[in-house]
């Protein structure tokens, strides 16, 4: 066994050497069960290495400080490509009026992309050296991390080689990996989307399968006859051969051209809305819906997956610093932390103490071996504190934890009592307010009672809404005259009112409840910064404008009128309405939920963010210019002679991919699906019919596979969330659980031997017991 992985174990040397070795193997006893706690903390695996370097190397990677400038520069090598040629640096995407953008010259964005491949390069060399050689050829993902960095510097030196030249640059497509490399949320969302993928194929060959029915059937039906005018049209316009009603159909199933696709062989005949309604009906309301339905089956255990694998590396991570900690002490010149008892009573006591189970219970065979067990269960709570100081804990956790630590009274710890020492970390614990001031006179303690009560803030909801109300009905009654036709004097009146009284009760609060008191609140905080921000924006109108009188008309002096000015203050208005929320239970607990699915959420956001990227990218290698303005081909016909819902016609044209910022807005409104069928028929005509298939691709990955793993996992939560024992729950006083206390109760508990069984696997620990 190497030295730096037997701290547990007594070595047999010269009495100096013995105890510097022991003060040396108890530090790294110490620092071993800080980074296990700090791994269950933050739900880390536990299998890297324990020696003393290795651990400072790795509390130093997983530090904030280091994971916020990992995270800054995995943003940085992804918000190059707003920078890099084709730049997005213009006003407008618009092709006939987009200026020539600015163009970095060859080598700037290169260095900035060159420093974050070398720190990514750094990152890959300290998560291979933690983990370990024989773990490092088993880590699949750490394996392709190192591929890609390869081919992301050789295309890097293949660039400046050309001269920034180059036609098509690799990289830009893997960058980002690197942002799903570094989330364990992301991985196992992309394992759960693997594992759909075969219900989800299934459910994609009949809809398949339904479309070329219709489409045979369609074409069979919209035959071009000889006095037949509306099928003669309709097959014209949506049936003119295979392909091309194929794509009506498809359009057709996200209701994006209905009815248009329908009118002209309803014009001449009833019966034909029964073929386009049967198949909406089909493919629209039940296979699309069935396809929901079988998302929502296959990630309806994804939340519950992931918080049972989150408790067990919990667990896991406590029980390997309880292994740690209890080892600690040795069977010479120790105090037996239980009492031994005869070989009858030894079972019983056994479980009622969760002591592990020796081999055998003859008496006095096994004597020895139950001494030496009650000599090494348990920690002590003082062995413990010194631990728990070094450990990197949010303050007020850490004091929890410590208070119920000091509540053993000196008797050591079991193993599921220190196990379940850091479910306070889930916890949110109540915000101490600070204390009111203290006022003498009656008359002030009266005011400060009416200003702090609940009522008063009832009473600044209500003028809110009046204020808001007041907007409205100026918006209505000035949304058809023009700016010299306006009579502002009413309209400057009421904000000097409204802006008087958000000052008042701001002042009133802070006097009833002090200014750290006032600030304690997020709510007053919201308000007080809107309330200040209005009334500077309203002292520089008074300065500008003077003060209003009748037949006042303040736009004709400055370059800024008052109208603006009061739309910039009404918006604000609109904003500090938003304060009526919390008061309202039934909303405050929607928007809590609400807030509370945003952690959940956050890793299917990032799946989007790399869908939306590499799209992006390969669709400005693919149609980058292919979008030209009116007059600069043969083409693009003007507005004059533009069909009715054409590209053209409709000034659709920003949706190209000249640059990385238009192309992520072209395949937003692609998966909105509203209209989508003018760029792909845009596209179709000047790129090619080939172009179909990237749209179709982009419109399944997005609309179909994302939005339906989407709505899965929201109604999980919601479902999960809004349960009548877990709302309830909820109500209680524990609205600052976590969600992985909150189902707590609903998660199995890991077995002794499944903890153990992990812990004695471990490749870098041996432990003494």
């Amino acid at each position: 066994m190497a030295a730096e992985e037997q701290p547990l174990l007594g070595r047999d040397r010269g009495s100096g050497q013995v105890h510097s070795g022991a003060a040396a193997d108890q530090e790294l006893c110490i620092d071993q069960a800080v980074v296990f706690i700090e791994d269950a903390i933050k739900y880390r695996s536990i299998y890297h290495r324990m020696d003393a370097g290795s651990l400072w190397l790795y509390r130093w990677y997983y530090s904030n400080v280091c994971q916020r400038v990992l995270g800054f520069i995995i943003f940085l090598i992804l918000i190059l490509a707003f920078v890099e040629v084709p730049s997005s640096f213009t006003k407008t995407a618009d092709v006939r009026y987009r200026s020539q953008p600015w163009q970095p010259p060859c080598g700037l964005t290169e260095t900035i992309e060159a420093f974050c491949l070398l720190a990514f390069l750094v990152d890959l060399s300290v998560k291979g050296y933690l983990v370990g050689q024989a773990q490092l050829q088993q880590n699949l993902w750490l394996l392709a991390y190192f591929m890609v960095l390869v081919v992301s510097v050789v295309d890097w030196i293949v660039s400046l080689s050309l001269a920034c030249e180059e036609p098509l640059r690799m990289r830009r497509l893997l960058r980002p990996f690197f942002l799903l490399q570094n989330s364990s949320m992301m991985k196992k969302t992309l394992k759960c989307i693997r594992w759909s993928l075969p219900e989800m194929a299934s459910v994609g060959l009949l809809l398949a399968i339904h479309l070329c029915l219709f489409t045979i059937i369609g074409m069979l039906l919209f035959t071009i006859g000889e006095k037949d005018e509306a099928q003669d049209q309709e097959r014209l316009a949506y049936f003119r051969n295979l392909p091309e009603a194929l794509t009506s159909l498809l359009v057709l199933l996200t209701t994006s051209n209905n009815p248009d696709v329908m009118i002209p062989a309803y014009t001449q005949n009833r019966a034909f809305a029964l073929f386009f309604i049967v198949f909406t009906l089909i493919g629209s309301l039940f296979l699309m819906n069935l396809l929901t339905a079988i998302i929502y089956n296959q990630f309806r255990g994804y939340l519950m997956k992931s918080l049972q694998t989150s408790l067990f590396r919990r667990r896991l991570g406590a029980r390997a610093a309880y292994e740690v900690l209890a080892s600690r002490a040795g069977p010479a010149g120790t105090t037996p932390e239980f009492p031994c008892w005869p070989a009858p009573d030894w079972i019983f006591h056994r479980e009622l103490y969760g002591l592990p189970s020796p081999q055998c219970f003859h008496y006095p065979v096994c004597s020895f071996l139950l001494a030496h067990l009650c000599l090494r269960v348990g920690v002590n709570p003082e062995t413990f504190l010194p631990v728990l100081q070094k450990t990197q804990l949010n303050k007020t956790h850490k004091q929890a934890i410590m208070q119920k630590v000091q509540s053993y009274e000196g008797r050591p710890m079991l193993a599921d009592e220190f196990q379940k020492l850091f479910d306070e970390v889930d916890k949110g614990l109540a915000k101490e307010r600070p204390l009111k001031p203290q006022y003498q006179s009656p008359f002030l303690q009266t005011a400060q009672f009416i200003f702090s009560h609940h009522y008063f803030d009832y009473l600044g909801n209500l003028v809110a809404l009046g204020n808001l109300l007041s907007i409205c009905v100026f918006l209505v009654l000035d949304s058809d005259l023009l700016p010299g036709e306006r009579d502002d004097f009413v309209l400057g009146i009421l904000d000097y009112i409204f802006i008087l009284y958000y000052l008042l009760e701001l002042l009133f609060k802070v006097f009833a409840l002090g200014l750290p008191g006032y600030l304690s609140y997020h709510s007053n905080v919201f308000d007080g910064l809107l309330t200040i921000i209005l009334l500077v924006s309203e002292i520089c109108t008074l300065a500008v404008y003077r003060l209003p009188h009748s037949g006042w008309k303040p736009e004709q002096y400055g370059p800024l009128s008052l109208w603006d000015m009061t739309r910039l203050m009404n918006t604000l208005i609109v904003f500090r309405f938003l304060r009526i929320i919390p008061n309202i239970k039934p909303m405050a607990e929607v928007a809590n939920t609400i807030l509370g699915l945003i952690p959940n959420l956050r890793a299917f956001g990032g799946i989007l963010v790399v869908a939306y990227y590499v799209f992006a990218m390969i669709g400005i290698n693919l149609f980058r210019g292919v979008i030209v303005p009116p007059g600069n081909s043969s083409l693009v016909p003007d507005n004059n002679s533009a069909v009715c819902g054409s590209f053209e016609q409709l000034g659709y044209w920003p949706n190209n991919f000249d640059d990385f910022a238009a192309a992520l807005i072209t395949l937003w409104n692609v998966m909105v699906v509203n209209n989508w069928q003018v760029i792909l028929e845009a596209y179709k005509r000047y790129a090619g019919p080939w172009s179909m298939v990237y749209f179709v691709l982009w419109w399944l990955v997005s609309s179909v596979i994302w939005i339906n793993l989407f709505l899965a996992l929201l109604l999980e939560n919601f479902l999960h969330r809004w349960d009548p024992q877990g709302h309830k729950q909820l109500l209680v006083g524990t609205k600052q659980m976590s969600v992985e206390l909150m189902f707590r109760d609903i998660l199995e508990e890991p077995k002794e031997e499944e903890l153990m069984e992990k812990l004695h696997k471990h490749p870098h620990l041996h432990l003494c017991r």
